[in-house]
């Protein structure tokens, strides 16, 4: 029999919480290793997701609960693998963990970032807004644990974060950790990004204040986000009254990303609605290369918008983005394919649908796995390491959670194998 019955799974996003959720109800042990400090993953970024359009807090909640409740399931957040050994049944990992801090004893009550001099970039709103350096990362951070930014603080603020807090919580003694793991399975988690939109000079992100991210879209319209919902620009904080959405901001392009993303054009469909719903009078433009809408409750987001007298969708690739200095206002041209003319549109605010890249782009976890050139795991992977979700090619939530399932069955029948 194999020498260990323990599955790591690395990443705690949906897909990894639904992996080690379902392999520790099957009877296994589970380690998550997770290097933010929580766990939830993109989903937790998003305002709604597919295909109901529920927050993604509905989902979440229940995936907590099961770890909660689950003797079998530990999680170890700000933490990185940094190197696995080993075969199938007998793998020996190291995991780097970062300080958190703040210790099990938190109780959440905002003591520490009340009494916080020092500010940070809030990376979960996509540099929207700004915490503290110690902080919440968002209203329901599962674990509801308090954590500082030393990167952050000025010369001993963390002190005044320590004085305040009156549950002992604060350790300014902790320490960088070096932990070793053993598992007889490995499952690879580590989802994605949104492709860097700075790369596509033409355009205009970083350059133009109103252009934005179909992510940071998302956080824009989230109750928990930077502007509690209100979805207004973020150069004067106008309402969004009239938006454009560019897709395939980096995919399908040999320059950036070769591939579809999958989810961008259904993103945007969504995102649409949004504005659409939030401000009835509210008009949107979706400019696309195809539409592409896979699924089989999807094709319902498409029929809407054409249904929508306030939604246009135009074929054409957007040739450039600028700025009237005047107003503000985003000056977008593009090619109008069925009208068989140039247009040149002003927007309050554009939408860029950039692509998903596979967090095993960057970070080769597995470095005896096989990648692709364009950074997913090759599925015919190493005996004992199962990629899931976006790992493997871009998808959607649903079939992510679909995805870990199975990679479980694979998981158990790892840790049996003679």
């Amino acid at each position: 029999m194999a020498e260990n019955k323990t599955v790591l799974v690395i990443g705690g996003g949906f897909s990894g919480l639904t992996a080690a959720v379902e392999a520790a109800e099957a009877g296994c042990d589970v380690v998550i290793v997770e290097k933010n400090p929580y766990l939830g993953g993109r989903v937790a970024q998003l305002n709604k997701y597919f295909w109901k359009l529920c927050p993604p807090n509905c989902g979440l909640e229940i995936q907590f609960k099961r770890i909660k409740n689950s003797s079998q399931v530990r999680f170890l957040t700000l933490a990185e693998v940094e190197e696995i050994k080993g075969e199938e049944g007998n793998f020996d990992v190291t995991v780097k963990v970062k300080p958190r801090y703040v210790n099990d004893k938190c109780v959440g009550c905002d003591a520490c970032a009340q009494a916080c001099p020092s500010h940070r970039s809030n990376d979960f709103n996509f540099g929207m807004d700004k915490t503290k350096a110690a902080y919440i990362p968002f209203n329901q951070a599962f674990p509801f644990q308090y954590v500082i930014d030393d990167t952050a603080c000025a010369k001993d603020c963390m002190k005044a974060c320590a004085y305040a807090c009156k549950y002992d919580a604060i350790d300014l003694n902790m320490k960088p950790e070096t932990i070793k793991l053993k598992a007889g399975a490995i499952v690879m988690a580590t989802g994605w990004s949104p492709y860097d939109a700075t790369r596509m000079d033409i355009l205009g992100f970083g350059r133009v204040q109103n252009v934005i991210t179909n992510m940071m879209m998302e956080r824009l319209s989230a109750p928990n986000g930077p502007t509690s919902g209100r979805i207004v620009r973020p150069s004067d904080g106008k309402e969004v009254k009239n938006i454009a959405f560019v897709q395939c901001a980096g995919s399908r392009d040999e320059n950036h990303l070769p591939y579809c993303s999958y989810i961008c054009c259904l993103a945007s469909l969504k995102q649409a609605m949004y504005v659409r719903e939030q401000y009835p009078d509210s008009k949107a433009q979706v400019f696309y290369i195809d539409l592409r809408t896979p699924g089989l409750y999807e094709h319902r987001f498409l029929w809407k918008a054409k249904e929508d007298p306030n939604v246009t969708l135009t074929k054409g690739k957007v040739a450039g983005i600028a700025e009237d200095p005047a107003t503000k206002d985003v000056i977008v041209e593009v090619e109008d394919v069925f009208g068989g003319k140039k247009i040149k549109a002003s927007f309050d605010m554009v939408v860029l649908a950039t692509g998903m890249v596979p967090g095993t782009k960057e970070t080769k976890i597995a470095k005896d796995v096989t990648y692709t050139p364009d950074g997913f795991v090759d599925t015919s992977a190493k005996k004992g390491v199962y990629a899931v979700g976006t790992l493997k090619s871009p998808v959607d939530v649903a079939r992510s959670a679909q995805d870990a399932t199975g990679v479980v069955i694979k998981s158990i029948q790892s840790l049996r194998r003679k």
